[in-house]
């Protein structure tokens, strides 16, 4: 989603002479494959897999995209990365819409609960305008329910906690309303916990009611989301959780250092002894480091013109100012191999059954990856994967299962309470 974040000093690099930095596949990953004919089999079989597999995407900001301008996303759409046509083309089965409040609005008195209420009837009227392609899901067997009768799920996640605003009783109102997964906080310090983007840390990681939360969302059933959080508050929330954890929309921060959005090896792998999955995001700041530092210029230059003219984040001023910087210095983009490559990596520190799909579709729309540019080209990544030597039952995992084993957890925790 777009980021609301702390201003630094500004300064321009000739993005021409960056370079992309590279990684290494895990050798028993590499395939080598002699002809065209067997490339082409391998895209056919990426394509079938696609369509057969069930394909769980951690984060999608769709209902944020038409709150702002409202499109009929059941036909495809001339803007945006995801709607029901290139859903289907792609095999996208199960997109968790995100439920996205901006930070600004936990500063206003229930203005956060009112937005977040508002884009969940959004998608609740998805599913009653399209009921022939859409449906509500708030289990993994619901998915597998609407993959059978070929609907595609909207399960739901909120993007920020500042809903909750302070009271325990809304996480039970969420949790009925269908949402399954809560990012703790997002561009700002919360209620909750320190942010990854806020250099304040106003409390060192969770406050005294995020623990209460955490232990609440345990509870209730609600998956943690450690996206977005600070490093401190990573480790805590994996340290309390009596359930596994997901980071709905990261990346790994060893391809990107110094981006504390990212999560770091060493967290990657306490949260996996927890069972835990993290799901990769699709966006090139997030994959690379040469497209990491040139959205970096660009977020300062947003934010400098921000609080040069006093406006808020989504002031149309500040987006055209966006568009002209866009213009005119664009952010180098990846490929779709780069995803590849931090899937490898964690496969590499973690195993393979704490790495799934998070590709931030809607949110993160111009910096999309060459061979990913919106969900219609998902089976490209598949094709990556098998042609690294990923096999079958490797790539369903990531397609879903490891997703779905943390959600059952989840759910088997919150009975036992």
């Amino acid at each position: 989603m777009r980021k609301t974040l702390p201003l630094i000093t500004i300064f321009l690099l000739n993005l021409a002479f960056i370079s992309f930095s590279s990684t290494t596949i895990p050798q028993k990953q590499k395939t080598t494959i002699k002809t065209t004919t067997d490339d082409e089999a391998l895209k056919k079989k990426a394509e079938a897999l696609a369509h057969r597999f069930v394909i769980v995407d951690g984060h999608v900001d769709l209902p944020y995209r038409l709150h702002g301008k409202m499109e009929d996303v059941s036909v495809q759409t001339v803007g945006g990365d995801f709607d029901y046509v290139r859903a289907k083309k792609g095999g996208l089965t199960a997109p968790f819409m995100s439920i996205y409040v901006p930070a600004d609005l936990q500063k206003r008195k229930g203005f956060s609960k009112a937005l977040a209420d508002s884009l969940i009837d959004l998608v609740e009227n998805l599913t009653k305008t399209y009921p022939d392609k859409f449906a509500l899901a708030k289990s993994p067997a619901d998915i597998l329910q609407n993959f059978k009768k070929g609907l595609i799920s909207l399960p739901m996640g909120m993007e920020n906690g500042s809903p909750v605003e302070s009271n325990l009783e809304n996480l039970k109102h969420f949790y009925d309303r269908g949402v399954r997964y809560i990012t703790l906080c997002h561009g700002e310090d919360n209620f909750i916990c320190d942010t990854s983007y806020d250099t304040t840390r106003t409390w060192g990681g969770l406050s005294p009611i995020g623990r209460q939360v955490v232990r609440e969302m345990n509870r209730l059933g609600i998956m943690l989301d450690c996206s977005h959080i600070s490093d401190d508050t990573f480790e805590q929330v994996v340290a309390l959780s009596k359930a596994p954890v997901i980071a709905s929309h990261s990346s790994c921060r060893s391809f990107t250092p110094g981006f504390i959005r990212n999560a770091p090896d060493v967290l990657i792998q306490k949260m996996a002894k927890k069972g835990g999955v993290i799901m990769i995001n699709f966006s090139s700041m997030f994959l690379d480091s040469a497209s990491n530092k040139a959205y970096e210029l660009k977020r300062n230059a947003i934010k400098a013109f921000q609080k040069s003219k006093n406006l808020p984040a989504d002031a149309p001023e500040v987006q055209a100012f966006e568009k002209e910087y866009v213009a005119k210095y664009p952010t180098p983009l990846t490929t779709v191999e780069r995803v590849a490559d931090h899937i490898d990596h964690v496969v590499k520190i973690a195993g393979i059954d704490h790495v799934g799909l998070g590709s931030d579709f809607d949110g993160v729309g111009p910096t999309l990856p060459d061979g990913l540019k919106d969900c219609s080209e998902i089976p490209n990544l598949i094709y990556i994967l098998l042609k690294r030597g990923y096999s079958e039952k490797a790539i369903e995992k990531i397609c879903y299962k490891n997703l779905f084993r943390v959600w059952n957890q989840v759910d088997k925790v919150a009975e036992r309470k």
